[in-house]
């Protein structure tokens, strides 16, 4: 990979990230308004600041962090963030769902928060096969055989994968902008200048501007794309500086710059992904059960429902969620993001 990747800095940060979670405090209640689609229960009033103690597992080429919530006989729920987001994204959603009797697991991506790689020489690969391979790897390290799949943002595009390639480990899903599956020549097509327009920061990236730019202002940077992809959200600094603590890991901008070079055919995945890319490139339906959803002021670059709803063959539904939601969905409102898991693992 590219000499971008400095292993002192990724050991430093590492012991910074480490430190932060550390000093995660349990979970405090406050009453809080949420949005339209909310499922009956006492949680759905109730918002919490955070998770209670997070828990390790080495799987595949990571050592993954994750939350859980839940019983742990109970039906499983993984849920996976996006960028640059982290897994409070789920915050106020994990305890709807245990409620109702769900195990609830919620882990970093690689390059985020307490995730690490076992290995320093492994590339920093941000590829979107890769990211998928890595929760299957999840999954099998918990034991876990089947789960219910719910994401947004790199997230969202994650489960789909997971979803084409594996389905006989997704029993039902819901996708927050639908389907992301993309390929390095899809994205070699130019779009109108508008559209270009609401992907400056993947143009950012490809340069080494861009790079150093987002190494010296990662939070800056991430506030400003959650004002930009959420514009009526109007999140508080605690709540940004408890999922900016996860951009501190020490392959985070390593992660994200090769993401976005990866796409747009800038920088080298690895081989042993190349026949999942190639599967993926044809664009292969989706045929779990799912339901799609989108919020009503979502800013951020996403496609519109009916540009993908022939990609899903399973029982299908489209939700379009009101009252000025943005691109975080699930934190801008779980209960609605809750309401469609439930009702999806009745599909």
């Amino acid at each position: 990979m590219s000499p971008e990747f400095n292993h002192q800095r990724r050991r430093f940060f590492g012991i910074a990230a480490m430190t932060v979670a550390a000093a995660e405090f349990g979970m405090a209640a406050i009453a809080n308004a949420q949005s339209s689609g909310a499922p009956s229960g006492s949680a759905n009033a109730v918002a919490r600041t955070s998770f209670a103690a997070l828990k390790q597992i080495k799987a595949g080429v990571l050592d993954i962090g994750y939350a859980e919530a839940g019983p742990a006989d109970g039906p499983v729920v993984l849920l996976v963030h996006g960028w640059p987001y982290d897994i409070y994204s789920y915050v106020d959603v994990a305890p709807i769902l245990a409620d109702a009797g769900y195990r609830v697991i919620i882990p970093y991506l690689r390059g985020y928060g307490t995730t690490r790689f076992l290995v320093d020489e492994t590339p920093r690969n941000g590829q979107q096969a890769a990211m998928a391979a890595d929760m299957i790897a999840f999954m099998d390290a918990l034991g876990i055989e089947k789960a219910i799949l719910g994401g947004y943002d790199w997230g969202a595009r994650t489960v789909n994968i997971m979803a084409a390639l594996w389905p006989e480990r997704c029993k039902a899903m819901v996708s927050v902008s639908g389907y992301l599956i993309g390929s390095q020549d899809i994205n070699q097509k130019p779009l109108a200048p508008k559209a270009e327009l609401s992907w400056w920061y993947q143009f950012y990236f490809a340069t080494e501007r861009g790079r150093l730019g987002y190494a010296a202002n990662t939070h800056e940077f991430a506030k400003l794309i959650w004002q930009t992809a959420s514009p009526t959200w109007k999140f508080d600094d605690a709540t940004f500086d408890r999922s900016a603590a996860a951009f501190d890991n020490p392959d985070h901008v390593d992660i994200t710059i090769h993401n976005y070079r990866w796409r747009l055919g800038l920088a080298e995945g690895e081989a042993k992904y190349d026949a999942y890319e190639k599967q993926l490139a044809m664009g292969p339906i989706i045929t779990v059960p799912t339901i799609t959803m989108e919020g009503d002021e979502n800013a951020a670059p996403h496609p519109q429902p009916s540009s993908y709803a022939k990609r899903f063959s399973g029982k299908y539904e489209h939700r379009n969620i009101t009252g000025g939601i943005g691109h975080n969905l699930p934190q801008e409102a779980p209960q609605a993001f809750a309401q469609a898991i439930l009702d999806v693992a009745k599909f």
